[in-house]
């Protein structure tokens, strides 16, 4: 017997693999829309129904969801300060087939840089990066749309993501520098069972129309994180260079995360959405991971 709200994911890849595992798991029906027919494929091939829809192009049909529960876990686009994706997403729903609940995946980014400060959910939004900006007018769009149409939403805010297959060790085996200990900022995580655990009490939960922060509580810092991937795996730590040299050696990408500091609270998450982490810090997510690696 089928237990649980019928559950929609859109953008089913890393994350939402995940959780599309854990929902059939747990007697759920799932559906999945995904970009490429090669994933559709497999996906089908897991027993998941699921279909193609591109989100960049143009939403001529209105979309029977026919779900209970949207989880939206598509990135927007590389480029803008908007969420165009989301925005078509939603419009091409059709208003007879509307859900009962969507939980989109944000971003703590959004929160910008504090200073080392704790951040929680009642902290000021102040997105510094286009990126940011991004996923705040998605979470805009969401709430716009789902309140004019009275259908409850979550924001889940997430940090990075660590996991199996999702570390750095590629940058680490290619001896890429890390900012020296002293000037790195505070950075945040969460492991990936953990956020999909976040996502299956979302789809329960009665805490609607509510942002959650999605994070383990235990922040340190970006080198930090390096060093103990590495150890974990026992390869040597990455050389470390102040942020005069970084300027100079590192991505705008890695330097845009490196002017950021903030150490998110999980206090709303574990008290409101009922969370507690599998994982509430590295040592303990890093234990369970072995990626075959030649050390």
């Amino acid at each position: 017997m089928l237990t649980g709200p019928k559950l929609l994911i859109v953008g089913c890849g890393y994350v939402g693999s995940r959780l599309a595992a854990q929902a059939l798991q747990e007697g759920r029906s799932v559906s999945a829309i995904v970009r490429s027919p090669a994933r559709c494929e497999a996906l089908r091939e897991e027993g998941i129904c699921a279909t193609t829809l591109d989100l960049d192009s143009r939403l001529e049909n209105a979309l029977d969801t026919a779900a209970r529960v949207i989880c939206y876990l598509v990135p927007p686009p590389s480029d803008g300060r908007e969420d165009p994706r989301l925005s078509r997403f939603l419009g091409a729903i059709a208003e007879n087939a509307l859900p009962e609940r969507v939980i989109l995946i944000g971003t703590t980014g959004v929160y910008g840089d504090a200073g080392g400060a704790w951040v929680d959910e009642d902290s000021p939004i102040d997105p510094s990066t286009d990126r940011a900006r991004r996923r705040r007018g998605a979470e805009i769009a969401l709430i716009g749309w789902a309140e004019a149409r009275d259908i409850p939403w979550i924001i889940l805010r997430v940090p990075g993501i660590y996991g199996p297959g999702r570390l750095p060790l590629e940058r680490i085996r290619a001896r890429t520098p890390v900012l020296d200990e002293a000037e790195s900022p505070w950075s945040n995580r969460i492991h990936v069972d953990d956020l999909v655990g976040a996502c299956m009490a979302a789809a329960d939960t009665h805490a609607v129309n509510q942002v959650f922060n999605v994070s383990d509580g235990c922040p340190t810092t970006m080198t930090d994180y390096f060093n103990r991937v590495a150890d974990h795996f026992g390869l040597s730590r990455p050389p470390q260079i102040p942020m005069a040299s970084a300027r100079a050696r590192l991505g705008e990408g890695i330097l845009s995360y490196l002017a950021e500091s903030r150490r998110i609270s999980n206090a709303r998450m574990r008290d409101r959405l009922g969370v507690t982490p599998r994982y509430p810090d590295l040592e303990s997510g890093l234990a369970e991971i072995d990626e075959g690696i030649n050390k």
